[in-house]
């Protein structure tokens, strides 16, 4: 019985985790919110991996994994928005409320992926977990450039990353199928360039990272398929 439900229970501890992160967002500790959507996506990956090692996948499983992504990569990052453009005396009354765009277009994207067949192996639009770790690098970012707390770069942001959600952009999955550079090169290539930006840059390398993740998927696809 524990080996049957231990995947559901790592995404219940995933559902959990972000809760508790939403809580911490609403409250204003927005710097600690790049640890909860790590600690998600932890429970994340495992959730998946345990099912798979196991064998005890299920419909219900998928269903759940869902529901606690939109949570943790959906609502957690929409409350962060929020709280950035609440407490920028800047921001009209109405604004902060488009922060909540991101959750909309998370849900739309995670429903697009479970009924989605090409994204089996790959992504068709930016991944939640993805949008999620670039949205709470935010904080950290705008300690060192003002700009990116001005409400209209925000609301812009907001956008962009929901459009982005729901594109049709093919992105690599960093699941290999084989561990063959010649079949994996652009994603080996990523990874030492992400690793390497976050040695350097810590946080502020996140935005890097993302514009390293969508050019190395580009080339992926045109010359290893």
């Amino acid at each position: 019985m524990i080996k049957k439900h231990l995947p559901n229970i790592l995404t219940c501890a995933n559902l959990l985790t972000g809760c508790v992160g939403v809580v911490h967002a609403f409250k204003g500790n927005l710097k600690l919110m790049v640890f909860f959507v790590l600690a998600c996506s932890i429970f994340d990956f495992f959730d998946g991996f345990t099912a798979r090692i196991l064998n005890v996948k299920s419909d219900i499983g998928k269903e759940l994994d869902s529901l606690a992504d939109v949570i943790s990569f959906g609502f957690l990052p929409s409350v962060l928005f929020y709280q950035l453009l609440l407490q920028n005396h800047e921001s009209p009354d109405w604004l902060p409320y488009f922060g909540f765009f991101i959750i909309v277009f998370s849900a739309l994207r995670l429903a697009k992926f479970n009924i989605d067949s090409r994204q089996s192996e790959n992504f068709i639009g930016l991944n939640t977990p993805t949008n999620a770790f670039f949205v709470v690098s935010l904080p950290y970012l705008i300690a060192d450039f003002e700009f990116v707390s001005k409400p209209y770069f925000l609301l812009v942001l907001i956008l962009v990353l929901s459009y982005l959600l729901v594109s049709n952009i093919k992105l690599f999955s960093l699941k290999l199928c084989s561990t063959s550079w010649q079949a994996n090169k652009y994603k080996y290539i990523f990874l030492i360039c992400s690793a390497v930006s976050l040695s350097f840059l810590m946080f502020a390398a996140v935005p890097i990272i993302l514009i390293l993740y969508f050019v190395f998927s580009q080339l992926h696809f045109k010359y290893q398929t």
